[in-house]
């Protein structure tokens, strides 16, 4: 297959990848006969349409899967894209478990990617929830009244590892848990890092 629109990063990525390579080697001409052109971000191929994000291939342990950037304003009439978590706004997957599965769905695999296009090219954006919107657990609320700089060192994270923390505080069902996870983080808010730097 040679495509101008082809990425040789793209190519390493195929080479060195084991697990879903037949899949991924199978879903790459379906997006690029759409029109779009391929990079590699986030270490996964990514696949833009006038350098604006549309679909992203990657793996995991169960399932391969197109993530559609702004899959939330897709219309879905076949009802196959997947919400990975609660907390997920905008992504949406198409999974797959084998190559047969993209085979059988080449033609509505591109319907979707069409449509994902044109979200982009009429400037269409998810409305995204506020990370002032989300809840500030008590046991980290506690904290930030006992710590002044422990309250503004948070605020001067960015929105997105601000939400990262509330939601990972929050999710425990038990106070105890919940304080435990706060107490871990204090050095690193305090640090001025994210959850996962």
């Amino acid at each position: 297959m040679t495509n101008s629109r082809m990425n040789r990063k793209v190519d390493g990525f195929l080479r060195k990848t084991k697990q879903w390579k037949e899949e991924f080697e199978q879903l790459r001409p379906i997006i690029l006969d759409c029109g779009l052109t391929e990079d590699i971000k986030w270490m996964h191929p990514c696949y833009m349409y006038e350098e604006k994000n549309i679909v992203l291939m990657h793996g995991f342990k169960d399932y391969c899967a197109l993530l559609f950037h702004k899959g939330a304003l897709l219309k879905d009439p076949h009802g196959i894209l997947i919400q990975q978590t609660e907390n997920v706004q905008a992504a949406r997957q198409i999974r797959f478990t084998d190559v047969q599965e993209i085979v059988e769905m080449e033609s509505i695999i591109k319907d979707y990617i069409f449509e994902a296009i044109e979200v982009e090219k009429a400037g269409l954006n998810v409305e995204l929830k506020k990370h002032t919107e989300y809840i500030i657990p008590d046991e980290l609320q506690n904290k930030f009244d006992d710590s002044p700089a422990l309250k503004t060192a948070f605020e001067a994270l960015t929105p997105g590892r601000q939400t990262a923390y509330i939601l990972y505080f929050s999710k425990p069902k038990q106070s105890r848990t919940r304080m435990s996870r706060v107490e871990k983080y204090l050095k690193q808010i305090l640090d001025g890092k994210g959850l996962n730097d």
